[in-house]
């Protein structure tokens, strides 16, 4: 026979497990997805694309989603370490960084037309004069963000294989932040030429075509050299993300990439048509640019912190 007191006190502890668990589900349908994007141009234009995939986000996730918007590419790698987001759009080179930073695994890489890969293309203006990367000595020089994949790294490591070393060679550097920025300083004649990206090594795709308005001042532009292929940019998790969650967010992306509406939207956002599935092991080539660009990841972040 059980005492009164002890019934008493089974039924309190049934009580709380009940109210644990309805108190559980309820912070879990209210908790706040943050989604970090790399401002690959202005951050005012990245945030006024990215909202039409925010509002789909909380639509299907039925919850809020907040966007995260850095200065620099480093700063949503640092958010990702401080566990401020939970999934976030990265370059390669960010990627790298964040896996050797984080608790992130890559989940899904973009596509464009097809290719889940883009390249680095140097850039000068079609009247300058110059033809190659040799000519580019004693000139100024735009790369974009120091840990932008196509308009930093990969573009040192063109330099590094050609035997040319920007601090010595170059008359001046300037890191324009932006590869929208870059493509304007190279067209205004601000430096001699600048690193920034192309979908395809054919000028048919490129940055100066998407941030040039006007077809004049496109074809001011002319492409001097363009990188090899470079596993193209990424959506990352956060490994403190629900798993349900998680997976629910790559089943969102990959459905809006068979989607013509959704694949307009990612077209905005960063040019890219649409996702499949990556592994880290897709980005080792990145890994070997940094090596050979002489760029170290640990450097590269510890900047960022205060």
């Amino acid at each position: 026979m059980v005492p009164m007191r002890q019934w008493l006190e089974i039924l309190l502890v049934a009580l709380a497990l009940i109210m644990g668990t309805a108190c559980g589900k309820s912070s879990s349908t209210s908790k706040i997805l943050r989604v970090g994007f790399v401002p690959a141009e202005d951050a005012q234009q990245v945030i006024q694309n990215a909202q039409p995939i925010v509002d789909i986000l909380r639509q299907r996730l039925g919850m809020e989603v907040q966007a995260f918007v850095a200065t620099d590419y480093t700063g949503v790698v640092e958010a990702l370490r401080v566990n401020k987001l939970d999934i976030a759009f990265l370059t390669p080179a960010s990627y790298v960084l964040a896996k050797s930073e984080a608790n992130v695994r890559v989940a899904l890489k973009s596509e464009r037309k097809g290719n889940p890969y883009y390249y680095a293309a140097i850039i000068t203006r079609a009247d300058s004069g110059i033809k190659k990367l040799e000519d580019l000595r004693g000139k100024t020089f735009a790369f974009g963000d120091p840990m932008s994949t196509s308009a930093n790294v990969f573009p040192r490591k063109m330099f590094h294989d050609r035997g040319i070393d920007p601090v010595r060679d170059f008359k001046q550097i300037l890191y324009s932040g932006g590869h929208d920025a870059t493509v304007l300083a190279v067209l205004n004649g601000k430096v001699d030429a600048g690193a920034t990206y192309a979908n395809s090594p054919d000028s048919e795709d490129t940055a100066w075509m998407r941030y040039l308005k006007n077809p004049e001042d496109v074809k001011k532009i002319r492409a001097i050299a363009f990188s090899e292929p470079i596993p193209a940019d990424n959506l990352v998790i956060n490994g403190n993300l629900d798993a349900g969650i998680a997976r629910r967010v790559e089943e969102i992306f990959l459905e809006m990439s068979r989607d013509p509406a959704g694949k307009k939207m990612l077209r905005d956002l960063y040019q890219i048509d649409g996702f499949v599935p990556a592994s880290d092991k897709d980005y080792d080539s990145v890994r070997q640019a940094f090596a050979v660009a002489g760029i170290k990841l640990k450097d590269a972040l510890q900047k960022k912190r205060p």
